[in-house]
């Protein structure tokens, strides 16, 4: 078998029809990515983008809903993947992802039972943009752009 078309994220729209989806979501091969936060950009007036750190304010580690799955390749080697799910973005995420508005499905403490263990049905009405007034976001340096760079100054605030 030859490496499918790869994907990035899971649109919440598509999951129960998206070929690159269907096959988990009806599976349940549901996971929790943990973060501590995690990168946007937003396009400027200018046409450049700033990055923009982002964290939820009521969890250290949060945890972003997603899909996993595994394959084989033709010499049996097992490829073990997953994918993030994004949904429509909130007030402060449509701000900052100003070219597509949607953001990840960040899930609340209360939900990971759901959306680990529950029906298809529980598992989805969970899937909704997390409150912005709960998260918080500032602008970093274009650093982060490069993944050479890695250290603790990629989420400090630029002016």
């Amino acid at each position: 078998m030859k490496d499918r078309r790869r994907t990035q994220n899971a649109t919440v729209e598509k999951l129960e029809t998206s070929p690159a989806w269907r096959g988990p979501w009806k599976r349940a091969q549901r996971c929790i990515l943990p973060v501590s936060g995690f990168y946007e950009w937003h396009l400027t007036a200018s046409g450049s983008k700033q990055p923009y750190y982002i964290k939820v304010a009521d969890q250290e580690i949060f945890g972003f809903a997603g899909l996993w799955d595994r394959s084989q390749r033709e010499d049996g080697t097992a490829i073990e993947s997953c994918t993030l799910i994004t949904l429509p973005a909130n007030k402060l995420m449509s701000e900052i992802h100003n070219t597509k508005r949607r953001m990840p499905a960040i899930l609340s403490r209360e939900d990971h039972e759901a959306w680990l263990t529950g029906n298809a049905s529980d598992a989805k009405a969970v899937l909704r943009p997390y409150p912005d007034d709960l998260m918080v976001a500032w602008p970093v340096s274009t650093r982060v752009n490069s993944p050479r760079n890695n250290d603790p100054g990629l989420i400090e605030p630029v002016g």
